[in-house]
């Protein structure tokens, strides 16, 4: 029967264990703003998973199609062709079309308008995945802020509080700062190499891409005589030399 007691009361002092909420709550506002953080983290991990995919770079669809009107020297198809898909492929050879279009050198300028694409299209890509980089470096810095309000909190107590309310102070405090710091590493971990992951992915992606336009651009560029190039000045003909007036009849 003593036994039965001793081991009732040692439950009922048992501590209830905390739960994840419980943690959350111990960081104080900065923690539910490292929670918040860590959604638009995950939803941008997933919109460039859907956004960085070999069909989103260069489709074989849309390289058979491009392939076909490079053979045939139909520009304007071969325009129609990459405007009608939001490609990086279509992209770079649309925004290399419109460059020798409005070039007095026309198709000469060609490759020199699908490298300088791209290198821009490239840039541009790289850009979508800057949000997580910026994730990355902004959680650890927040969850240190939530470790020196918690600190900061703590040595407060201490100093101004004694007994069982010191202790109770201290002790949240102390949590606060903990739940925030790791918070923040939980968070700029997985976000450093998910940013890693697809920023290699970009250029290996972006490579391939430019690899299979090369062929397509050098036969456009072989055609480019026949398409285009700067015209000669046209110089007008000298007027025929006026024959002097014959002398009048009977003169």
């Amino acid at each position: 029967m003593v036994t039965v007691l001793l081991a009732q009361a040692a439950t009922n002092a048992a501590p209830a264990s905390k739960n994840l909420l419980s943690y959350v709550s111990d960081g104080g506002f900065l923690s539910y703003v490292l929670i918040g953080l860590s959604v638009v983290a995950l939803t941008l991990a997933i919109r460039n998973a859907i956004m960085f995919r070999a069909d989103k770079f260069a489709p074989d669809g849309l390289l058979r199609e491009i392939a076909l009107l490079a053979d045939k020297n139909d520009l304007a198809g071969l325009a129609s062709a990459c405007g009608r898909t939001d490609t990086f492929a279509g992209r770079v050879l649309l925004s290399a079309l419109r460059r020798c279009e409005a070039s007095p050198f026309a198709m000469l300028e060609f490759r020199a308008g699908v490298e300088e694409s791209g290198t821009r299209e490239m840039e541009r890509t790289h850009r979508l995945n800057d949000g997580l980089a910026i994730i990355a470096a902004v959680a650890p810095m927040l969850g240190l802020l939530g470790t020196v309000i918690g600190m900061i909190g703590a040595f407060s107590a201490i100093s101004a509080l004694q007994g069982v309310a010191r202790s109770n102070e201290l002790a949240r405090f102390m949590s606060m700062a903990l739940v925030n710091t790791a918070e923040g590493l939980i968070i700029a971990i997985p976000a450093t190499i998910v940013f890693g992951i697809y920023r290699r992915r970009i250029d290996s992606l972006a490579d391939d891409a430019m690899e299979a336009l090369d062929p397509i651009a050098s036969q456009l560029q072989r055609t480019a005589p026949a398409t285009g190039g700067p015209k000669p000045a046209q110089h007008a003909r000298p007027a025929p030399a006026m024959s002097p007036p014959r002398a009048a009849a009977g003169a």
